[in-house]
């Protein structure tokens, strides 16, 4: 096969798409690709060896996109590889525009795709280029100052109030830069992984967000498929490292879910290699805890949970890549992970966590057989296989399937649909179908009697349609399946039932999917024929006799549901006759299932049926709006499958009825027809939907009916007959699979030779499809063009001489001619060669040819024969003028003109839309229907060839890239003015023919662009207020097409921006009207979302224009044409030069016009708010913005309008940014800085050599020589992890550029704003603005205006500081809201400005700030305490502290120091917190000294104070964290804190006596008790305990765990909220702590705690250890199960509570206990059994007459309680599954019913329990019954029914 393919191809192709070879014309394609191929080579090759980026390469790269969806990858491996490596030159060009960088992208990745084709020693790519890209787009250093624009960013509006710092979400750029990278990166080289390493492990500061940066690269760029023997190289170098991080981090930070997406993606493709084992516990305990799943009473959500949960994608990978193995550990947790979720997933639970839980069920079981059929059945690849070892076995399969049998079928029923249900089936059945399908069939059966439960059936059904295909191949596990398949088809049959919507379409789909897997065929008598059958094969040849009977009823129903449906039951008001959109849907369901079920019929049933349907259609006469269409729809299906015994009774029938009331002149013209004659015409026009050449012996019939009805006077009836002509010319003239029966050649065939049962649910085959092609013969041809001239030509004649004035029609004639002449276009499309002209010459120039491609679709155009499409388009554009100049409110010809206008254009038989909506409809059956165990294209018969259809639509749609020709120009100015004529539906429908127009001929967007503009024109006074608003609406675009008004070219914005804003000018229209106001806001804003950065510099590097020269000259295939010359290369250069300077002038012309415009006085604010707008998205980082609109923004930062300062201060910023003077940076190896060498191994934290970075107040830098030599490290991660190889520092003063400037100095632009910024008018103005109020209460901080001023301060210096001091001085003292936001955003642009002044600037420049900053503290208020504290925490940002040590001493000094209240106390802490929090590590001196400082004022009284310490005492705490390979810190430990505080709470631990919140807020100080000031100190420390368990890394420490009994002893149980601050703060505590996750060292010290508290003295400690105890245990499942004496720990708590003396514990442990045993945390072996039954038989005490008058005495008998416990016990065991009936259960319910007449409590127990298992075990009860033996029922009948009390 692949010999003969590359002799005529003359290469071996890489993969082709297989369907091409069975198209009708296959034969021609291979010397078309070819072709096409080799013109794409060439010159896409000498486009970029040219160095012509635009329009040359990309519209080759557009070319080669399109060849990929036509042939697949059909070139040779050379080829392969030197498109990928071109392709990767391209993408990483420093200074692409990123519009053509996702061009280049999305084509990169779609020849990567399929790595099978290439492996690593075809192919190498570097890393770094992209790890750049990435970096540059998005982490853009400028994109935040508007200086880069990136698609889809989300924008805000540009009309909205702010133009606000963009998100960082980018989500279509930072999609494709990730899928790029994925595709990449199998080809890495060997030595990446390590250079990665060293790159970003300098980033893995964990409090830092470079952590997360470093993180995501790492999940994204690390290598995980390097060959085993390179394993060395790859992830073992990283494995422990991150491992251990992992397993370290207690609290879910963001980072975390990146790790885990990256150890799925290493598991997924390293199976066998790693050992998982040790790690397995801990992975699924963490992926339970992922799933956010509620437990316990009283717990409480911490918000990290929620938004940084697992992503379930990954998670499934990573559990499919764990099972199997020699352990089976991963398949043991899988269990038990179900075991504990299945309840959840009963359909009576709902909650936000069901959808997770779904994805989980409907994913896991496609990802293992994913797995499966990579080690079985997948053809190797070089790609290491899965060793033996680690196979799936058998066994394996049969665990997994049968752990996740129960949670699915559970699913079946539940709130979110069936449908994730019914997909985790149709994969479990392909693995084990014996075991999957016979509960659900055990389901589906009683469904399908029931009335009552409509959801039910729905939910059942589904599920049988997704594993109808196991259940029909039968095969060796499951042989029986196939005999339930007639029983389910005729159950389902009551289904078709009018009156249910959803239950009828359910019906259909299973009805269909059945019949489309087998051959309905009668097979009963090869039971006495033949004797080579099987019992399971004998039972279903004699089940298939019943098919018919099927067939027959299936139609009764059918019948039964049309004749329901018809308008006059359904409907009230009979106007609407139109098919309401259900109805369109039960016709669709109806008729394709028909179709399918006939398709599949033996002949023998096809007759009975085809009499049946035809003695339906004919003897009964159908309205034509519903019931008919139900009917015709029947009819077509059964044409269609045989056409022609069909034929014979249909067409005879209706034409002779036609013919018969037509005979009469007077039915003519009658305006109301006979119901007859349109049912006639209805049904004729269906039934010739079928295959040609059979229509033929009719023809003379079918004209002489067309005749006559195509004039009737009645509309209906003369669109049925369009109909009818429309469908006969396409039967003839198109090329379209004749049959889609499930086997080739048909079921007529003896069953002696053929056994129809053995094709049962059998796939295609691909090889052997033998697809029966139509394709048009030479008298269809024929028969077309009499049809056309017959009926066609007349029309048209009659149009030219009515267009040229010659003749007289009225509009109804008019219409009715379009009408023809549309349905004669569109039936006869595809034989119609398409329009001719010449091309246009000027609108573009390029190197290479840009020249359309014409693909062959088996269609050899007649040229001896008129061009029908040239005639219609001459008549229609004469038609055209006539209309519009004399009635021009003839809009429903106008409508007409345009579909027909639209489809000569673009039509060639088949329109997009329908396409789109097949090939969705294609795939969704295909999913439904997949087996993707075995393999690809395993899909049935009739859906290969639907696929080999569309791709024969596929190349009859593709239209990229035409010539724009003579005739298009025409027919588009047309367009253009419809779409800019007076009616607003006209505009409407010819605007979106022009938009998908404009999509599809080359560059006429160049074309038209002028004369949409000359429209817009504000002089103009012959252009009406329509003509405008069809303008502006043809230059917004639609959705999905072009936007004339934002073409990323500069030479159309250069155009059409300016041409907006001054249509504001225009004095004749009325621009306040609301619908053209909106206009302008919509056009402006699409242009501030849409628009991206245009590059101004095209040029191509060497390394790339190097692979384009190879490409030129390979070859194989080769266009032979010479390598371009000097001379071309010469010429080519020059073109890009004066491009690139040409793009330049025409970015500032667009600039200087925009200013111009803005400066003009007459242009309305509207206007200028728009044009304002455009000018600031003209700021870029590689070209400085010209002098006028740099002198207008400045000017602007005063301006009257709020809106244009806000963009004026951001586009200052931007400026400043421009103008920054850049400063030197020399690399320094970091062993020079700390004089000390720095070892090789990783170890984080503080080291010795990170010493000298650390904040040191007796050696910080006082004096000018010390600030020199002081080397400062601003970024505050650096050498925490370990040191980069080479650090970026900035070089010595000296050699930096010079910093305070003369203003003879300066360029035009900074001596602007140097002027502007020296007047103290326009200061004192800006100042006043920007202390305005904007929106009152709302005001926050504004990281714009910080940028601005930070500006300022960096590039001036501190010229201005002598103007703005007496201003910030003044505004200091203000305490109102927003002046003082004002002086903060002031400030901490100073600070932070000031980063390279001299030591002496920065000297004065802190003594005059320190005394302000403490005058600005004390008069801090509610409303200004965050803007302060964003100040400080921005001015130390990323600043090495030492610079700022003025800052910090002075933060420092006595925070709590009471004066000016409690208030100021708080603010002031939390203004230090806002600049420590920064400085992160490097701080420790001064938390130590602020840790001293807070220690003896813990016991503060003021509540605010409290919460305040409590979230410093986070910060302070937040560098001490329990990560591997971090030494221990130098700033404050939790434990020796911990430790202190415990000591001085130790009075609380001692007493006995109940703790009191008894202190008097702001009591005397002093003389109080020790046990006071622990009460005070509780509180503090309980705030600083929540706070932490949301932001550290780790959760309670073992010195935390310690305080455990205090809380216990606190804590309250009820849910109550009058409890005082404290009881609730300590509840609130343990519900976070009991959530944490523990290491396995913590659990035994947990629960030594607990088993304390256990038996303490209070009850209500002792409840709480029981409701702690279920969270805990629930959240760290698998990771306690693992240990074993910690279980039987546990298991002891709770037994020994059962018995204890407070009732509501024991109930407490009871409901524990039936937790525990749900989610098989214990089991319920005999021995516990047992212990309860000998508990239950404690004798009581009898109770004495004579002491029932006194008191009863309260405490409870210890026998009581023991038998209590027992009872307990045993109802713990029969709630604990509430959802089956496991085999203990029977007896225990016996031992339970003895007890029912007990004593109180007893009593209680027993009764609740009975009633909570009826309501658990009701809905399933009959399968229930099973298990219990019929005295027992006796019993429990008696138990569980209420007495009669009428007995």
């Amino acid at each position: 096969m692949k010999k003969e393919v590359s002799d005529t191809l003359g290469f071996v192709p890489q993969k082709d798409i297989v369907y091409n070879k069975l198209l009708p014309y296959a034969d021609k394609l291979d010397g078309e690709s070819n072709d096409l191929l080799a013109r794409i080579k060439d010159n896409l090759g000498r486009a970029v060896y040219l160095r012509e980026l635009w329009p040359g390469v990309l519209f080759w790269t557009r070319k080669l996109s399109t060849y990929l969806r036509l042939y697949g990858r059909k070139f040779s491996k050379e080829d392969h590889v030197l498109f990928i490596r071109l392709m990767y030159e391209l993408i990483t060009i420093p200074r692409l525009e990123i519009s053509m960088m996702q061009c280049f992208a999305r084509l990169l990745i779609n020849l990567l795709k399929k790595k099978d084709l290439l492996t690593r020693e075809d192919l190498e790519l570097p890393w770094r280029p992209l790890y750049e890209l990435h970096e540059r787009i998005l982490y853009s250093k400028t994109e935040h100052l508007g200086l880069n624009w990136f698609p889809s960013s989300l924008r805000p509006r540009s009309t909205s109030k702010h133009i606000m710092v963009k998100l960082a979400q980018r989500c279509s750029v930072e999609g494709l830069l990730k899928a790029l990278v994925k595709n990449c990166r199998p080809y890495f080289a060997d030595a990446a992984t390590q250079e990665m390493l060293d790159e970003w492990r300098p980033l893995l500061c964990p409090f830092d967000i470079t952590m997360q940066r470093a993180i995501s690269y790492f999940e994204l760029f690390l290598p995980t498929t390097l060959p085993p023997e390179l394993h060395q190289k790859g992830f073992k170098l990283w494995f422990d490292e991150l491992m251990g991080l992992w397993v370290s981090v207690q609290n879910l930070p963001g980072w975390e879910v990146s790790l885990v997406n990256l150890f799925a993606r290493l598991a997924n493709d390293n199976i066998g290699y790693i050992d998982w084992d040790p790690y397995i516990p801990k992975i699924f305990t963490r992926i339970l805890r992922s799933l956010n799943l509620p437990v316990g009473s009283s717990q409480m959500l911490v918000s990290r949970y929620v938004t940084n949960t697992y992503d379930i994608n990954h998670v499934v990978i990573w559990i499919a890549a764990l099972l199997g193995g020699p352990s089976k550990q991963a398949q043991t947790q899988l269990t038990g992970l179900f075991n504990s979720i299945s309840s959840f997933l009963h359909p009576s639970n709902h909650g936000r966590w069901l959808m997770k839980l779904m994805k989980l069920l409907q994913r896991l079981p496609a990802c293992v057989v994913r797995r499966l059929h990579r080690e079985r059945h997948r053809s190797p690849t070089w790609l290491a296989p899965v060793p033996e070892s680690h196979h799936l076995s058998e066994q394996d399969i049969q665990a997994f399937v049968e752990s996740m049998k129960q949670p699915v079928l559970l699913a079946m029923f539940s709130k979110t649909g069936s449908l994730d249900a019914a997909q985790a089936l149709q994969n479990l059945a392909l693995m084990r179908p014996e075991l999957v399908i016979p509960p659900v069939l055990e389901k589906t059966y009683p469904a399908m009697e029931t009335l009552i439960e409509p959801h039910q059936l729905t939910a059942t059904l589904s599920c049988m349609i997704g594993v109808a295909r196991s259940l029909v191949s039968g095969g060796g596990r499951f042989p029986e399946g196939p005999t339930h398949m007639l029983p389910l088809l005729m159950r389902a049959l009551p289904g078709v039932d009018p009156n249910d919507f959803s239950k009828c379409m359910v019906t259909f789909q299973l009805i269909a999917t059945f019949s489309s897997l087998v051959p309905l065929v009668d097979c009963s008598s090869a039971v006495h024929e033949r004797d080579d059958l099987t019992e399971v094969e004998r039972e279903m040849c004699s089940a298939s006799a019943e098919f018919e009977d099927f067939v027959l009823q299936f139609m009764d129903r059918c019948f039964a549901l049309i004749e329901s449906s018809s308008p006059e039951l359904t409907r009230q008001e009979v106007e609407t006759e139109k098919m309401t959109h259900l109805e369109s849907l039960v016709e669709l369901g109806l008729s394709s299932t028909f179709s399918t079920i006939l398709t599949q019929c033996s002949m023998e049933i096809f007759q009975v049926a085809l009499e049946k349907v035809f003695n339906f259609a004919t003897t009964n006469i159908f309205e034509t709006h519903v019931a008919g269409r139900m009917v015709s729809d029947m009819c077509r299906a059964a044409t269609k499958c045989h056409p022609e015994e069909a034929l014979k009774l249909f067409v005879p029938h209706c034409c002779n009825a036609i013919t018969q009331v037509t005979a009469h002149e007077e039915v003519l013209n009658e305006e109301e027809l006979d119901k007859e004659l349109l049912w006639n015409l209805q049904l004729l026009s269906e039934v010739t939907r079928v295959d040609g050449d059979k229509l033929l012996p009719y023809r003379a019939q079918l004209l002489q009916t067309l005749r006559p009805t195509l004039h009737l006077k009645c509309k209906r009836g003369y669109s049925l007959a369009c109909n009818l002509l429309y469908h006969s010319l396409r039967a003839t003239g198109l090329i379209y699979p004749k049959e889609y029966c499930s086997v080739a050649g048909g079921f007529c065939r003896p069953l002696r030779d053929y056994l129809p049962i053995k094709d049962w649910g059998r796939p295609g085959d691909l090889w052997n499809l033998d697809i029966q092609w139509h394709v048009p013969s030479e008298q269809e041809r024929a028969f077309v063009f009499e049809m056309l001239d017959l009926l066609l030509k007349p029309e048209l004649q009659r149009l030219q001489k009515y267009a040229q004035g010659e003749q007289d029609m009225s509009r109804d004639d008019v219409l009715q001619s379009l009408s023809i002449v549309q349905h004669c276009l569109l039936g006869a499309g595809s034989l119609l060669p398409p329009l001719v002209g010449d091309p246009i010459p000027e609108l573009m120039h390029s190197l290479v040819d840009l020249d359309e491609t014409n693909l062959y679709t088996g269609m050899k155009y007649d040229t001896s024969r008129e061009n029908y499409r040239e005639i219609i388009c001459r008549v229609m554009r004469q038609l055209l003028n006539h209309i519009l100049e004399h009635s021009e409110d003839d809009t429903k010809s106008l409508f007409a003109i345009i579909k027909i206008i639209s489809d000569l254009l673009q039509f060639k038989g088949t329109h997009r839309h329908e396409f789109d909506t097949r090939w969705k409809s294609f795939t969704l059956v295909k999913k439904s229907m997949e087996n993707r165990l075995h393999g690809s294209k395993q899909h049935i018969r009739a859906l290969l060839i639907d696929r080999v259809m569309l791709q024969h639509e596929l190349r009859n749609l593709t239209v990229e890239g035409c010539a724009y020709r003579s005739i298009h120009r025409d027919l588009l100015r047309d367009i253009l003015r419809l779409s800019t004529s007076a009616y607003s539906q006209v505009r409407s429908k010819a605007q979106n023919v022009l938009f998908s127009a404009l999509g599809t001929y080359n560059f006429c967007c160049r074309d038209l662009i002028p004369r949409v503009l000359e429209l817009l024109e504000p002089h103009r006074s012959d252009v009406s207020q329509q003509q405008f608003k069809g303008a502006l609406y043809c230059l917004l675009g639609n959705n999905t097409g072009v936007c004339l008004a934002n073409l990323q070219y500069w030479d159309c914005i250069s155009l059409t921006w300016p041409a907006i804003v001054r249509s504001g000018l225009s004095t004749a229209m009325s621009l306040e009207k609301p619908s053209i106001v909106r206009l302008f806001d919509d056009i402006a804003d699409k242009i501030h979302r849409h628009y991206e950065t245009i590059g101004v510099d095209f040029s191509i590097p060497d390394s790339c224009r190097s692979v384009a020269l190879q490409m030129v000259t390979s070859a194989k295939p080769s266009t032979g044409r010479p390598a371009p010359t000097e001379e071309e290369i010469q010429n080519g250069l020059l073109i890009l030069e004066e491009k690139n300077s040409d793009s330049i002038q025409k970015y500032q012309r667009l600039v200087h016009d925009l200013v111009d415009c803005v400066n003009d006085r007459n242009l309305p604010w509207k206007f200028e708010h728009i044009s304002v707008g455009f000018l600031s998205l003209m700021l870029r980082d590689d070209t400085p913005l010209p002098t006028p609109a740099v002198l207008y923004f400045v000017k602007s930062l005063n301006h009257d309008s709020l809106l244009v300062r806000k963009v004026a201060i951001s586009a200052v910023a931007g400026i400043m940014k421009q103008l920054k003077r850049p400063h030197k940076k020399v690399p320094i190896s970091p062993k020079e800085l700390c004089g000390m060498s720095v070892s090789d191994e990783v170890i984080a934290g503080d080291r010795p050599d990170n010493q000298w970075l650390l904040y040191d107040s007796s050696r910080l830098p006082r004096s000018q020589q010390d600030w020199d030599n002081c080397c400062f490290v601003e970024k505050t991660h650096w050498g925490y992890y370990s040191w980069p190889q080479k650090l970026m520092m900035y070089a010595p003063a000296e050699e930096q550029p010079k910093q305070s400037l003369n203003r003879e100095d300066m360029e035009e632009s900074e001596q602007i704003i140097y002027d502007h910024f020296s007047d103290p008018v326009f200061i004192n103005q800006l100042i006043q603005f920007l202390s305005l109020e904007d929106r009152k209460g709302k005001d926050k901080f504004s990281p714009r205006r910080f940028c601005l001023f930070k500006g300022l301060f960096r590039n001036y210096g501190d010229a201005f500081l002598p103007v703005l001091r007496p201003h910030m001085e003044r505004l200091v003292a203000d305490s109102h809201e927003s002046p003082q936001c004002c002086v903060a955003e002031v400030i901490s642009g100073l600070i932070r400005g000031s980063k390279h002044w001299s030591y002496s600037q920065v000297e004065k420049l802190w003594a005059w700030l320190c005394p302000m900053l403490r005058k600005a503290l004390a008069n801090i208020t509610v409303e200004t305490y965050g803007d302060w504290g964003t100040c400080i925490a921005t001015a130390c940002e990323s600043r090495d502290p030492r610079k700022l040590h003025w800052l910090f001493e002075m933060l420092m000094e006595s925070p709590v120091n009471g004066e000016g209240g409690s208030f100021v106390d708080a603010c002031r802490l939390y203004v230090l917190q806002g600049g420590l929090a920064q400085q992160e590590w490097r701080v420790p001196e001064l938390l130590h000294r602020l840790l001293e400082y807070l220690e003896p004022k813990l016991t503060q009284v003021y509540k605010n104070v409290r919460e305040r310490i409590g979230s410093v005492l986070t910060y302070i705490f937040m560098i001490d964290v329990n990560l591997p390979r971090t030494r221990p810190t130098a700033s404050p430990r939790i434990s020796e804190f911990t430790e202190r505080v415990l000591a001085r709470l130790r009075p609380l631990l001692e007493g006995d006596e109940e703790i009191q919140n008894h202190v008097v807020e702001g009591g005397a100080e002093g003389g109080q008790d020790e046990r006071t000031q622990a009460i005070k100190l509780l509180k503090t420390v309980l705030k600083w305990l929540m706070t932490s368990a949301g932001r550290c890394f780790s959760s309670a420490t073992p010195e935390q765990l310690q305080l455990l009994p205090l809380l216990f002893k606190i804590a309250p149980v009820e849910n109550d909220d009058s409890y005082d601050e404290m009881k609730q703060d300590a509840k609130t505590c343990l519900s976070l702590m009991s959530q944490g996750l523990l290491y396995t060292e913590e659990i035994p010290l947990v629960l030594t705690v607990l088993q304390e508290i256990a038996g303490s003295s209070s009850w209500h400690a002792r409840y709480t250890v029981l409701t702690y105890l279920q969270i805990m245990v629930f959240y760290n499942l698998f990771t306690i199960m693992s240990n074993r004496t910690a279980v039987s720990d546990v298991r002891a708590i709770v037994i020994q509570l059962l018995e204890d003396e407070q009732l509501e514990v024991r109930e407490m442990a009871a409901t524990t206990l039936s937790g525990f045993l749900q989610c098989n945390f214990l089991s319920m072996d005999a021995e516990m059994q047992a212990h309860f039954e000998a508990l239950c038989k404690t004798r009581l005490p009898k109770r004495r007459r004579k002491e029932l008058s006194s008191v009863v005495d309260t405490i409870p008998s210890a026998d009581l309680v023991r038998r209590h416990a027992g009872v307990l016990g045993l109802s713990a065991c029969i709630l604990s599954s509430p959802y089956d009936v496991p085999t203990w259960m029977p007896q225990l319910l016996m031992d339970l019913s003895v007890h029912l007449n007990d004593t109180q409590p007893i009593e209680m127990t027993v009764k609740k329990t009975l009633s909570n298992f009826r309501r658990t075990h009701h809905d399933n009860w009959q399968e229930h019954k099973q298990q219990f033996t019929d005295d027992q029922l006796v019993v429990l009948t008696d138990l569980l029914v209420s007495p009669c009390y009428y007995a």
